[in-house]
């Protein structure tokens, strides 16, 4: 591992030390010759998924200056380096910061259509990033709810399934007014969010052209320090359209349904309430 991050890197490293796992690959901090020290994941084949995580932080940071992700330093089939980020305890001016960073992530430099040009993953499970100029609640029900329903029915009744399909049936008239694409982190629950002494950074995207909505719901979903800070600060920063709050569920069912394929029936009460609380 050393010889490969040195080749990456084009500079020496003093020592590799090992931080655990996560899904399919290990955790590392690496010390470098010039005294920086270095984030690692890394796994034996791992080409797809790293790619896309350096493909969408690379693309977030394209919404403008300040964008609240940390540089690539490198990537290839088995490594993504990325900065060693010191953490703190998340503070009521850092969420408000963060409020207003995802605020103007989510608006500036908007892209063209909903999805992604690179192939997607949440955690290590394909996810489908077609690209689709048209509205986003149809997207959402076939490329979001429909995938992962699939995966996830074996935990679940032929009435929970039938639950979900209502809700992909009729989503033109829950997803509340039409809102055009924005660059977002798309799994912004709060284990992706890093905070350190002044700012907070976003870290482990499944990123693309989607429902600003999206990452505030999932930010809500497993509970983010400071959450009504975070969102008092967006909502001056970028208004959101009314009804936004009623809307929440229905943006928790793609992550509730990730977690149904991957963990089993133990999301299965939070996915049915969810569903239920989207119909109304």
């Amino acid at each position: 591992m050393r010889a490969r991050l040195e080749r990456l890197l084009g500079i020496g490293v003093a020592d590799v030390r090992d931080l655990g796992s996560s899904h399919s690959w290990t955790l590392h901090r690496a010390s470098l010759d010039d005294g920086r020290e270095v984030f690692v994941k890394a796994a034996a084949d791992q080409a797809g998924v790293f790619a896309a995580e350096a493909a969408g932080l690379r693309w977030l940071g394209e919404a403008g200056p300040g964008t609240p992700v940390p540089e690539v330093l490198g990537a290839d089939d088995r490594l993504l380096l990325l900065p060693w980020l010191p953490s703190a305890a998340p503070s009521r001016d850092a969420a408000e910061r963060l409020g207003r960073e995802l605020a103007a992530l989510h608006t500036g430099n908007r892209p063209d259509a909903y999805g992604a040009p690179w192939d997607g993953f949440i955690a290590d499970l394909p996810l489908d990033n077609t690209l689709d100029d048209g509205g986003w609640p149809r997207w959402y029900a076939e490329r979001r709810l429909e995938p992962f329903l699939r995966i996830g029915a074996r935990h679940l009744s032929q009435d929970d399934v039938r639950l979900i399909e209502r809700v992909m049936a009729e989503i033109e008239e829950l997803a509340g007014p039409p809102e055009p694409p924005s660059r977002i982190h798309g799994d912004l629950w709060s284990g992706n969010v890093q905070w350190t002494d002044d700012r907070a950074l976003l870290i482990d995207p499944a990123a693309h052209g989607g429902h600003r909505e999206t990452d505030l719901a999932m930010m809500a979903l497993f509970g983010t320090p400071h959450l009504d800070t975070v969102l008092a600060a967006y909502d001056e920063a970028a208004p959101l359209a009314d009804g936004w709050r009623g809307r929440v569920p229905l943006h928790q069912l793609h992550p509730l349904l990730v977690h149904v394929a991957l963990f089993g029936g133990s999301y299965r009460a939070s996915l049915v309430d969810a569903a239920r609380a989207s119909l109304g």
